[in-house]
């Protein structure tokens, strides 16, 4: 067993700050890294971060992006920052503070939680009635912030987080105030009592003063505490108006949140535990705890005692827990570096499509996101030609890997194109060119970086000195993206994963009324695959567990909110059966580049990856998807037009028959830009030939996969070393195998 803290030190961050040195003065703005190295100024090609960075002088260091709460850091102010219950958006009066997930509704276009500019049910300000200039990130936690808001005298700092019905402030230089956006109704509590029940607009609230204070304005819109110079104050969402349920909140609210963290570690026989710890600061006696919302891709994954009480919310319903942690347990997900070489079914046909590739003319260096497209397209190409026992062109497309890698690597002075920089301002590894605003606002850094993490992994696998010379360099791609350590001084913590909620952001400022978003799921989960395979190939064994954590986590929440595979989270009113895009107070049925069916799904699926098997885990769902997007796509079951290519390999993790006489049929047929007809053929034939994904079974080694097919099950697992390794699978079965290779067996189910 393995077992890591998330906060603590990373051997690759170590190992990278030991090797990563500034070059001399002679160099200027190169900095070296092992035998590579990036610039330290910005190429003319990527555009300037913004010079002003909204947080207090206590966070210091690298800049936190790509967060639920992003906007905060970018802004004077804020967006919408949908914590679930509550959002919060930060202005100049306080915080405006709503409750979305009441006002849920969903049409053909979206399923729709947000929060508009009025919106609003009421505004947590000052007594003192400033107007406050800013809000500063003040504190950062797993899944809780703080801000800070002055103006004078007066300051006002709060905290809140995901799943958090609460939001805890505290006050210098006055008390609380509320100011609803019309008339409430106090349904709890009188003038004289410190604990308020409220309403407005049917959304329930509990104000919770200090014991022993009073309130004025209760008769109109502007409640304010007299709290007799006591600092403290907590508002709630309520899950309903009851008094019982507004006592249940009352023993918790002066217990604050004030710190969150995850603690997580990979297991036998084949899943990923985690615990989610809460620490307190405690401003009045009483119970050491709080009470906590789930998701779905949380609640159903953990035996914690949860209450009768739920909320309502864009992602399914929330259930509400108690106490001062909960543990989640997922099953891991197997995945291969390549597929088995049975899945190679006409040797000759194979050859030439490897020839072919192997005989293109490589393209010229692109911007981050479509070299590493290209980069993941020789990844799987160098896969396939192994498996077809095709070493030479394996060679040529490892050769072409190792060629465009170095070039990206490497740094001189001046160099505008295929290269990275560091902005040691926000803290942040830039490549240039950049593109969809990877430079400035920093998106999509995980998208981007996880293919050049893939293909470095798929080097490494054939050859470990090229891993070892090149490390300092992908172990930087890996810390930008994914950094655990808390005091990294180049980057910062866990960047674009959101912990709580399971699964990556891809806006660097989430400057949305909708929230942040993240499109292309699949894109996320490569990046985490990426880092697995690095991990085990390159022999750094905290990136590999690191990699399993995320890809994991992140896939359930895919299954739950892209997918909705169970059909228990999406509402009535909402047609589709998958979602392009997931924001914070919205899911999108679309993308940013394309309105077309065929792109609104295959952005979830691509890039086909051995890994991708995942998508598979639920094959009723795979064909209602699949049916779905036929009866509604221009041409319909012609697969040979649009993304068909994509359609037709997810297909196949339902019905490999069907997928395997569309490729038959249309050897040449029409691609999406990152596939290749090798790894199409190989794909689809795997799975024919040796059946789809068995998700019921296991393995105390991450690096398998388990296919059933005519009541048998084929296992398979990879040894990345020439050393003796064996597998033990949840059912019993064993393989081993004395060197690197793919270990194979099959066994009646």
């Amino acid at each position: 067993m393995t077992k890591h803290i998330i906060r603590m030190l990373c051997p690759c961050a170590i190992i990278a700050a030991a090797v990563v040195a500034r070059a001399g003065e002679t160099a200027g703005e190169v900095v070296r890294a092992g035998a590579g190295g990036y610039l330290s100024v910005r190429p003319k090609t990527c555009k300037p971060l913004p010079a002003e960075i909204y947080r207090t002088p206590a966070l210091k260091g690298p800049v936190p992006t790509n967060q639920w709460w992003s906007s905060l850091v970018w802004l004077p102010f804020s967006q919408p920052l949908y914590a679930h219950p509550p959002a919060v958006t930060c202005t100049p009066e306080g915080l405006n503070v709503s409750f979305p997930g009441a006002r849920l509704r969903a049409d053909k276009s979206a399923i729709f939680a947000f929060v508009g500019p009025k919106d609003a049910d009421l505004v947590l300000s000052h007594s003192a009635d400033p107007t406050f200039a800013r809000a500063d990130l003040d504190g950062v936690s797993d899944w809780f912030i703080s801000v800070s808001m002055r103006s004078g005298g007066a300051a006002m700092r709060a905290s809140f987080g995901h799943g958090s019905p609460y939001i805890y402030c505290i006050y210098e230089g006055g008390s609380a105030r509320i100011k609803f956006r019309g008339k409430p109704t106090v349904w709890a509590g009188r003038a004289s009592d410190a604990v308020l029940g409220v309403s407005i607009g049917g959304r329930h609230y509990g104000l919770f003063a200090p014991t022993g204070s009073t309130w004025t304005g209760l008769e109109g819109t502007i409640f304010t505490s007299q709290p007799g110079g006591k600092p403290y104050f907590s508002l709630a969402v309520l899950p309903d108006d009851d008094p019982r349920t507004l006592e249940l909140f009352r023993r918790y609210a002066h217990q604050h949140v004030a710190d969150t963290r995850a603690q997580w570690s990979f297991q036998r026989p084949g899943v990923v535990r985690c615990t989610w710890n809460y620490t307190f600061k405690p401003y009045e006696p009483g119970p050491q705890g709080t009470l906590f919302a789930l998701y779905p891709h949380q609640w159903k994954y953990t035996t914690a005692k949860l209450t009768d009480k739920t909320y309502p919310s864009v992602r399914g319903l929330m259930k509400l827990g108690e106490g001062a942690s909960f543990t989640t347990v997922v099953s891991v997900q197997g995945v291969l570096p390549r597929l088995p070489e049975q899945g190679v079914q006409d040797r000759a046909r194979m050859a030439a499509y490897l020839k072919k590739e192997a005989d293109r003319k490589p393209p010229p260096f692109g911007d981050t996101y479509w070299e590493g497209k290209h980069l993941g397209r020789l990844a799987n190409l160098s896969g396939v030609a192994e498996a077809a026992g095709e070493k030479q062109l394996q060679d040529v497309f490892i050769a072409e890997i190792k060629r465009r890698l170095e070039n990206w690597f490497s740094a001189e002075p001046g160099k505008q194109r295929a290269v990275f920089y560091h902005d040691a301002a926000w803290g942040t590894l830039i490549g240039s060119p950049p593109s969809y605003g990877s430079d400035n606002p920093l998106n999509d850094h995980h998208f981007h970086y996880g293919y050049f993490i893939r293909a470095a992994a798929e080097v490494a696998r054939v050859d470990r000195a090229w891993a070892e010379k090149w490390a300092p360099m992908v172990r930087l791609l890996i810390r930008d993206i994914a950094s655990t350590d808390r005091n990294d001084p180049m980057f910062p913590y866990l960047r674009c994963f959101d912990l709580y909620a399971g699964h990556s952001w891809a806006s660097g400022n989430a400057n949305f009324v909708d929230g942040n978003n993240q499109e292309s799921s699949s894109e996320s989960l490569n990046a985490w695959y990426g880092l697995m395979l690095w991990g085990q190939a390159a022999g750094d064994h905290a990136a590999r567990d690191l990699g399993v954590f995320l890809f994991n986590t992140e896939r359930t929440a895919v299954e739950e909110y892209w997918f909705d595979v169970s059909g228990t989270n999406f509402p009535k009113d909402f047609p589709h059966v998958a979602l392009g895009m997931v924001w914070g107070g919205k899911g999108a049925f679309g993308t940013w580049f394309s309105g077309d069916i065929d792109c609104i799904h295959g952005i979830n699926w691509l890039p086909f990856t051995p890994a991708s098997i995942y998508m598979g885990r639920f094959p009723e769902y795979v064909k209602k998807n699949h049916d779905r997007v036929v009866a509604q796509r221009k041409g319909g079951a012609n697969y040979n037009s649009g993304w068909g290519d994509l359609l037709v390999m997810f297909y196949a993790l339902a019905d490999p028959a069907a997928a395997a006489r569309y490729i038959d049929a249309n050897p040449d047929c029409r691609l999406e830009g990152g596939n290749c007809h090798a790894f199409m053929y190989h794909w689809i034939y795997t799975l024919n030939n040796l059946g789809i994904n068995d998700a019921a079974v296991t393995a105390d080694y991450p690096f398998f996969n388990v296919y059933a097919r005519s009541g048998r099950r084929t296992y398979a697992a990879y040894n990345f070393d020439d050393t003796p390794l064996t597998v033990t699978f949840s059912d019993g079965v064993r393989l081993s195998g004395e060197r690197r290779g793919l270990m194979m067996r099959q066994a009646e189910r």
